[in-house]
């Protein structure tokens, strides 16, 4: 865990490693956006631009590098944000009110992927786990960690759709292990 990652330098040193000793490490890199001195250079506005470039031609030129390294060179960004989720303050006094605010529950622009690592970061699940996206009952539906957890965070998921989901979910538990469902509305 690097929590001062400026160009990457320790992840790049990760992949190395890996390409020399078919290694599979894992490394978390913490980098603020700082904005760069000089303002905008090469495309890039801030270090953590830096970071991220630095990683994708790192792990290019480690996978060219060993010709049978199939180690893992990919990486996820995450930023720093606001819940996805809207809060439910309700107001007592006015609580049909409130009920109809609070149609809308996810926060503007933020989008499927962004509510679904939220629930794994809240659940506390490892964010490299595999996920895969199955249809279910008609409707897409994630399934993290070989089916440890299904998350179906579809626009559109009625009551009369829940049931089906719920249904098959149960079936894939008894097969797959599933230990856990989410189903939420998601409007774009």
């Amino acid at each position: 865990m690097d929590f001062f990652a400026g160009t990457g330098s320790t992840m790049d040193a990760v992949y190395q490693q890996d390409a020399e000793d078919g290694g599979k490490r894992r490394c978390i890199l913490v980098q603020l956006p700082k904005p760069l001195a000089g303002g905008e250079v090469a495309g890039w506005t801030s270090i953590a631009d830096i970071t991220r470039a630095r990683l994708v031609g790192a792990g290019k030129r480690h996978r060219s590098a060993v010709p049978m390294f199939s180690g893992d060179v990919g990486f996820r960004t995450f930023k720093l944000d606001t819940s996805n989720i809207r809060a439910w303050n309700p107001n007592a006094s006015d609580l049909a009110g409130s009920l109809l605010a609070n149609l809308e529950h996810i926060e503007e622009g933020r989008s499927e992927s962004d509510v679904l690592y939220e629930i794994l970061i809240k659940l506390g699940l490892d964010l490299c786990v595999p996920a895969d996206l199955r249809e279910i009952a008609c409707k897409p539906a994630h399934s993290i960690g070989g089916g440890t957890l299904m998350a179906c965070l579809h626009e559109h998921i009625s009551v009369t759709d829940a049931e089906p989901l719920a249904l098959v979910i149960a079936l894939l538990r008894k097969g797959y292990g599933t230990v856990g469902l989410i189903l939420l509305c998601h409007k774009k």
